[in-house]
C-alpha cells in the first residue's frame, strides 16, 4: 500500500517546468520609422538617374565639324585638306561646321594651322592676312631654278645666282666703277642667302601644268626686311631656291 501512494504522489508532480510553445512567444516591439532617412535615399537615387540621363543627352548632343588633315600655311585657304568628325557640342567654341566648308574655303588662314586642328572661325579671314612683319613675294623660276617637287608648306632658301654677273667681270674694257660693281655681285653670289628661311605659300603649275616648259611661280612669305632685296633679285632674273629643314 505504501508503495502505491509513493507512486500516486509522484504522479501528481511535474519534473520540470512547461517551456512555452512558439505561438505563446511574446510579441516584438515595433521599428522605429524614421522617414526623413526614406526621403532622403530616394532623392539620391532620383538624382542619379538625373545625372546619368544628362550625361547620355549631353555625349549624344554632337556637331559635325571640319578638321585639317595638312598643315595649311599663311594666306592659303584650306582647300581639299579637309575631313569632317564629330565633336561635343559647346556654343563658347567657334567651330566651323562641315556644312560652312563652302564659304570656309574662300577664306585665307590667318597663320600656320597645322594638321589634325579642329577649325575655328577666328582662324581665318577674308583675302590674304598676312603675319605682321612679313612680305609675300612673287618668284619666277625657270628650270633649275627650284627643287623637283617643290610645294606649298615647303621652307627655302633664296639665293642670288647672277647669270650676268661673270660675262661683265670676264669684260677687259669695263670701267672701273663697273668693275667694282662686278665684284659686289660676285660677292653676293658667293656669300649667303638673301632669305634663308622663305616659306612657300603657293606653287603655280604644282599639278604639272607648266611641265612642258618648266618654269613656276612661286610665291614665298619672307620677313619684310628682306622682301626688297628678293623681289629686285627676281625682278632680274637671278633668284635660285633651295630647299631646307623647316622651323
Amino acid at each position: 500500500m505504501k508503495i502505491q501512494e509513493r507512486t500516486g504522489a509522484g504522479a501528481g508532480r511535474s519534473a520540470a517546468p512547461a517551456q512555452p510553445s512558439v505561438g505563446d512567444r511574446l510579441p516584438s516591439p515595433p521599428r522605429e520609422r524614421k522617414p526623413a532617412l526614406a526621403a532622403l535615399a530616394v532623392l539620391l537615387i532620383l538624382l542619379g538617374a538625373l545625372g546619368a540621363t544628362m550625361l547620355v543627352l549631353r555625349v549624344g548632343d554632337r556637331v559635325e565639324v571640319v578638321k585639317v588633315t595638312a598643315d595649311i600655311q599663311a594666306g592659303e585657304s584650306v582647300g581639299d585638306k579637309v575631313t569632317s568628325v564629330m565633336v561635343a557640342a559647346d556654343e563658347s567654341l567657334n567651330y566651323v561646321e562641315w556644312s560652312q566648308l563652302d564659304a570656309l574655303q574662300a577664306l585665307k588662314a590667318k597663320s600656320t594651322i597645322y594638321k589634325d586642328t579642329v577649325v575655328m572661325g577666328q582662324m581665318f579671314a577674308e583675302g590674304e592676312a598676312l603675319p605682321a612683319g612679313k612680305a609675300s613675294v612673287g618668284l619666277a623660276l625657270k628650270e633649275g631654278q627650284y627643287p623637283t617637287g617643290i610645294k606649298s608648306g615647303d621652307v627655302v632658301a633664296a639665293y642670288r645666282v647672277g647669270a650676268n654677273g661673270a660675262g661683265s667681270s670676264g669684260s677687259s674694257g669695263s670701267s672701273g666703277s663697273s668693275g667694282s660693281a662686278d665684284k659686289d655681285a660676285s660677292s653676293s653670289a658667293s656669300g649667303g642667302a638673301i632669305v634663308g628661311d622663305a616659306r612657300v605659300t603657293a606653287v603655280m603649275g604644282e599639278d604639272d601644268s607648266t611641265i612642258s616648259t618648266g618654269n613656276k611661280a612661286v610665291t614665298v612669305l619672307v620677313d619684310e626686311a628682306d622682301a626688297a632685296a628678293l623681289a629686285s633679285a627676281a625682278a632680274a632674273g637671278e633668284v635660285a631656291v633651295v630647299r631646307v629643314p623647316g622651323k
